[in-house]
């Protein structure tokens, strides 16, 4: 239900440091949105075609949604480590990077054959 999607136009590091990167997400995303890890998603896409404030230089544009209500205080903690986890992974400079939170309602999120509203 929770899912961390990261797009960005660098080339996709070593599979090994993308993994690593994805686990670590993972697991953050549960820890902040109280949801167990087991569903969580996560998905790295690299080499797509980018600007940031008219540039081509290496930038980041990560989805967060989840199911239920997100709040300020978690918006804000998890901007924090998301951006310096990527930015250590990856090395694209924090304010190359946009995060989008988006709240679902349980019955617009489906998942094993049902939804979750």
């Amino acid at each position: 239900m929770p899912l961390i999607k990261v797009q960005t136009s660098i080339a996709s590091p070593a599979q090994s440091a993308v993994e690593d990167l994805l686990k670590r997400l993972s697991a953050g995303l549960a820890k902040h949105t109280s949801k167990p890890e087991s569903y969580v998603m996560t998905a790295f896409e690299p080499g797509i075609t980018m600007t940031f404030g008219g540039s081509t230089d290496p930038a980041c544009y990560i989805e967060i949604k989840s199911v239920g209500t997100l709040n300020a205080s978690q918006t804000q903690a998890m901007s924090q480590e998301f951006c310096a986890q990527v930015s250590a992974a990856l090395g694209i400079p924090t304010n190359r990077t946009y995060i989008e939170f988006a709240d679902a309602k349980g019955f617009m999120w489906g998942w094993n054959g049902t939804t979750f509203g």
